[in-house]
């Protein structure tokens, strides 16, 4: 056991770090493990893989983003701001390369190889651009005169624009609605939230009227009749199918057929195989994951740790309900990964990192290390 007296870094995390928070993440990577075995198998035997090549490479990646979550949440404040600007820049600079060199799949370049390893930088850039907005808004509620607003702005534009090219709407659209909670949060007039909602609505009108996907897409869910709806509809059969309680492990149907079980229909096969019952677990700890960090968030005092805390929280809960809102059938299909769950390397460590700064930016550190966080902020500008 640690006493409460011992003053080294790993004492000083434990006794700090949320452990509910922690224990409700452990569980989601856990549940991940066990939908990755129910789900993967069927598809690598579909595209002449071993069975378990999926999940091998699952679990491959659970290390590295088990390390990166654990050593991320070690981070102060100000060591986790540099650490997002980094990671942002070099996601920026990545999907710009990806653009340029990455093969083209379905219509849009988001992967790049590097190394033999496939990357899709728009997944490290996500935490970071949230951490990155949430210290601007925070600057602007200390400096009313510094331009840190317009400066998120800007960071916003560039991202979209990047997300745009490749063409990527669904983490558009996401990054939209976190960066405009954030601007809500952050205490600025509605005004400003009725304006940029507007924007954001006619921006989907125009890729409705300019992007085929898009609107084929749009169409499809207002009418099912009118093309391709096979996998939403053998996911919302698995939801029939396994009721309540399942039909048990490995009994899954719909995992048979559907070309994304293991990733964006991995929801599906959890519902056919363990039921609504589990469903609804899932649910819940997401819930959960949200509610205590945005709790929290606003315990603390210090109002980058605050914002960055509710910005990668709103987050990681918007695309768990996109994901799960797709599977069931309530927006039309995005390619979104639920949240350690589905397979996918990029994502997982790219959550990995976006949950470690949670609980990092969660700890209950005293009143006097807060304390002298801010007046630091303040002399930088004296």
């Amino acid at each position: 056991m640690l006493a409460r007296d011992q003053r080294t870094p790993f004492s000083d995390w434990w006794w700090t770090v949320d452990k509910l928070l922690l224990a409700a993440i452990s569980a989601l990577i856990l549940g991940g493990v066990i939908l990755s075995l129910a789900a993967s198998p069927p598809v690598a035997t579909r595209i002449g893989l071993d069975p378990f090549h999926f999940f091998s490479r699952h679990m491959l990646f659970l290390l590295p983003s088990f390390l990166v979550l654990i050593g991320v949440s070690f981070l102060s404040p100000k060591q986790i701001r540099r650490l997002a600007l980094l990671v942002f820049v070099l996601s920026v600079i990545l999907i710009v390369a990806t653009l340029v060199f990455g093969a083209e799949v379905k219509g849009s370049r988001r992967w790049i190889t590097l190394l033999g390893v496939n990357i899709q930088a728009s997944e490290s850039a996500k935490p970071a651009f949230v951490v990155m907005a949430a210290w601007l808004f925070a600057e602007s509620t200390k400096r009313p005169e510094m331009p840190a607003t317009s400066m998120a702005m800007v960071l916003l534009l560039t991202l979209v624009a990047l997300l745009v090219m490749e063409p990527d709407f669904g983490q558009t659209i996401l990054i939209l609605i976190v960066w405009g909670a954030l601007f809500f949060i952050a205490g600025m007039r509605m005004i400003w939230v009725a304006g940029l909602a507007g924007a954001a609505a006619a921006g989907l009108f125009s890729a409705y009227l300019l992007v085929p996907h898009v609107a084929g897409r749009i169409r499809r869910f207002m009418n099912p009749a009118s093309g391709d709806t096979f996998q939403v509809d053998m996911a919302m059969e698995a939801f029939w199918n396994g009721g309540w309680f399942g039909l048990g492990p490995g009994e899954g149907i719909a995992k048979r057929s559907l070309p994304d079980s293991h990733t964006d229909f991995v929801f599906a096969v959890a519902a056919e195989e363990f039921g609504i019952i589990l469903c609804l677990a899932l649910v819940g700890l997401f819930a959960f994951v949200v509610i205590r960090t945005l709790t929290r968030a606003y315990a603390t005092e210090d109002m980058f740790a605050r914002f960055a805390a509710s910005g990668l929280a709103i987050l990681f809960g918007m695309q768990a309900a996109i994901n799960m809102a797709v599977n069931l059938q309530l927006i039309p299909a995005k390619g979104m990964t639920l949240p350690f769950i589905s397979y996918g390397g990029s994502s997982i460590i790219s959550l990995a990192y976006g949950v470690g700064m949670m609980l990092a930016l969660t700890r209950q550190r005293p009143r006097t290390e807060v304390e002298s966080m801010n007046a630091a902020g303040v002399a930088r500008y004296a």
